[in-house]
């Protein structure tokens, strides 16, 4: 099945749901992405600072992880985007000369195109490749073509497990196992339980852009599947519960309304008030973290935190 019939498939069975939802997955196509780049930038959403601010104040200790010794290491970014965070690493393995090559992954060319453009130019000594891939077709090729005795170090930062619900985490993570080697590592950013009203103001933001995000999900089915959602008629709505650290987000329909999407031959029917769910986004505790590791079969090497206790990026080992 190729990507265009599966998201008319995903979408035809989320609105068909007694719970109408749509695939977080679909918040990415280029707008989608440019959106999230501008999310990263609200003074509001906290998490990049914290996860750069974890990042500078140890890239020498994880340094010494990555290379256990003088081991030549594949830094794999899994859903790189811009790779804002990241550069904070290779600035400082580049001027030490470290040998590690870098390798961002993620399905926006548009994006993967800017940061190619960027590493080129601010580290033209850089060993990298950019794969324009999904995670598993990324680590599927990488298997194949890693370096013998080069160690693997996976980065999966700014928070993205926490789409995953906790049973989808573990299960991430035993499906990442497969394409890894003992002592292999995994460094992962993991946002943090913490003040109810902090939280809320991440995710509604004064300038609306996250609720922008969401609703351009509709725009991307309008466009890609012939639909005929008034996103006007919609309005995001989050909702945090302390209770088990997740955040829903949610696209509330307005009216009693009828959507049709031309590519499903499908008319759906939304009562006022009604919702579509669009993403989870679970806060963590750490003990959390550490059953969710040893669950899946890796050992805890370290949790680096930033200064406010508020993001932690786990270091885990196979």
């Amino acid at each position: 099945m190729n990507m265009e019939d599966k998201f008319a498939e995903d979408i035809r069975k989320g609105l068909s749901a007694s719970q109408k939802s749509i695939p977080y997955q679909y918040f990415y196509n280029e707008r989608g992405s440019w959106l999230f780049q501008q999310i990263m930038q609200l003074p509001e959403y906290y998490l990049p600072g914290c996860e750069r601010s974890i990042l500078e104040s140890n890239e020498a200790a994880l340094l010494d992880f990555f290379q256990a010794g003088n081991q030549e290491f594949n830094l794999i970014d899994l859903g790189a985007g811009d790779a804002s965070k990241t550069k904070t690493l290779l600035a400082a393995y580049e001027q030490r000369d470290v040998p590690f090559t870098y390798t961002p992954v993620d399905l926006s060319t548009s994006i993967l195109s800017a940061l190619s453009e960027s590493l080129n130019a601010a580290y033209p000594n850089l060993n990298f490749e950019a794969l324009n891939k999904d995670y598993w077709e990324a680590m599927e090729y990488l298997q194949h073509k890693t370096i013998k005795g080069q160690r693997k170090v996976v980065l999966f930062l700014g928070a993205n497990i926490g789409n995953f619900t906790q049973e989808e985490s573990r299960a991430f993570l035993q499906q990442l196992k497969s394409y890894l080697a003992p002592g292999d590592l995994i460094m992962i950013g993991f946002d943090l339980r913490k003040r109810p009203e902090i939280i809320y103001k991440a995710y509604l933001d004064s300038k609306g852009i996250t609720a922008a995000f969401n609703l351009n999900l509709l725009h991307r089915i309008n466009q890609e599947l012939g639909g005929n959602f008034k996103p006007n008629y919609f309005r995001f709505y989050p909702y945090y519960n302390p209770l088990t650290g997740a955040l829903m987000s949610n696209l509330v329909s307005l009216k009693k309304q009828s959507v049709r999407i031309e590519a499903l031959d499908m008319d759906f029917q939304f009562e006022q008030w009604e919702a579509i769910h669009t993403e989870i986004s679970k806060k963590h505790t750490l003990a959390e973290i550490e059953t969710l590791a040893k669950d899946a079969g890796y050992k805890v090497k370290e949790h680096f935190l930033d200064a406010k206790n508020y993001f932690v990026d786990s270091l885990f080992e196979l």
